[in-house]
């Protein structure tokens, strides 16, 4: 069998990063709507029959009916495609959403909170989907495949082996209890960063486009051609944008007049979207604010400051002044683990400049 396998479009995102400089929020929502029309004309272009949305669609909180309705006009493009979609934690099947309230097309299989099984002549399609914001027991490592001489597929939003207390929140999941299960492929979403490794078949396509500059890289879906003991993957772009990081040593730069200059003149991809890191030893007092609006550059939409001031903080500490009890009580409180060493390093960079 051959599907389409798609997670966290996040439609109608605030993107709020973006929606600070001009009106980038505004055409980042035009581009998701233009990435999901690719993904559809796609699987026309090349007659998917199953098409496989692992949660977070759209954003609950944002997204309005005319965006519902231009992805419904567009499932009605592939009517010989059957849609499968699981609620995520984003966009759950709640009363009030989308998802119970409006008429989708007939191709179009939404799951709640029951787990369900859809029997088809070459497979069976399982899934569960949340129906509030927080899912902490799925029960899905309690599933039993019914027929195993078929292909068996599972659609799921999930945290698979998560380590933050966080996670714990959005559908734990165990790898080892999903093996356990003996399904041929398992489709999840809510990581947004893609895992599709040849000795698995456990699955994200990671985010369809990126949300910001903790979703690096190039960002889409997957062609899936899948039958027992054989799986092939094929990564398709949708994201015609890449967010990305650019470090920048500023040991020898000596003012900040020079340092926007730099910034200006840096060759970047018009396209793309990027954020500056500054990073060795800085010479001068910086104002990022300031930086900020000198640079003519639009695409460049952060700049951190990475950089350190060149003192000898051990030294320091040892002195019998202001400065010296200063920064041996910074480091006392590092050594205490109550702040990161990043932290502490700002706070004596700023605790010295006023001293």
């Amino acid at each position: 069998m051959r599907f389409i396998h798609l997670a966290d479009m996040h439609l109608d995102n605030a993107f709020k990063v973006l929606a600070m400089k001009k009106d980038l929020g505004d055409l980042r929502r035009l581009e998701q709507r233009s990435a999901f029309k690719d993904a559809i004309e796609y699987i026309k272009q090349n007659k998917i029959p199953y098409f496989f949305i692992a949660g977070d669609l759209y954003e609950h909180k944002y997204i309005k009916l005319s965006t519902i309705e231009y992805v419904n006009n567009l499932f009605k493009t592939i009517p010989d495609t059957k849609i499968f979609i699981t609620p995520g934690n984003h966009d759950p099947f709640l009363k009030n959403s989308f998802y119970n309230t409006f008429k989708w097309n007939e191709n179009v299989y939404i799951f709640d909170s029951e787990i369900r099984r859809y029997e088809f002549e070459d497979v069976d399609i399982y899934g569960y989907g949340f129906t509030d914001f927080y899912c902490k027991n799925s029960g899905i490592e309690n599933i039993q495949i019914k027929n195993k001489n078929k292909i068996n597929v599972l659609i799921v939003h999930g945290s698979l082996n998560f380590s933050k207390a966080i996670d714990a929140s959005y559908n734990p999941i165990s790898e080892g209890d999903l093996k356990k299960l003996g399904f041929d492929y398992i489709a999840l979403g809510h990581i947004h960063k893609a895992n599709y490794q040849e000795n698995t078949n456990i699955i994200y396509p990671g985010s369809a486009i990126s949300c910001g500059f903790d979703e690096l890289g190039e960002h889409g879906m997957l062609d899936v051609e899948l039958e027992k003991n054989k799986l092939k993957i094929d990564f398709i772009k949708l994201d015609k944008r890449i967010f990305e990081e650019k470090e920048l040593d500023i040991t020898t730069i000596n003012s900040e007049e020079e340092l926007v200059e730099i910034i200006n003149s840096l060759l970047l991809d018009y396209n793309n979207m990027y954020k500056i890191i500054l990073k060795g030893y800085k010479n001068f007092q910086l104002n990022l604010n300031n930086i900020q609006k000198l640079i003519n550059q639009e695409n460049i939409l952060k700049i951190k400051d990475f950089s350190e001031v060149p003192y000898d903080i051990e030294a320091i500490s040892k002195q019998n002044n202001l400065k010296g009890i200063f920064v041996k009580k910074c480091l006392e409180k590092l050594n205490n683990n109550e702040y990161t060493e990043e932290q502490i390093k700002k706070v004596i960079e700023i605790g010295l400049g006023v001293l």
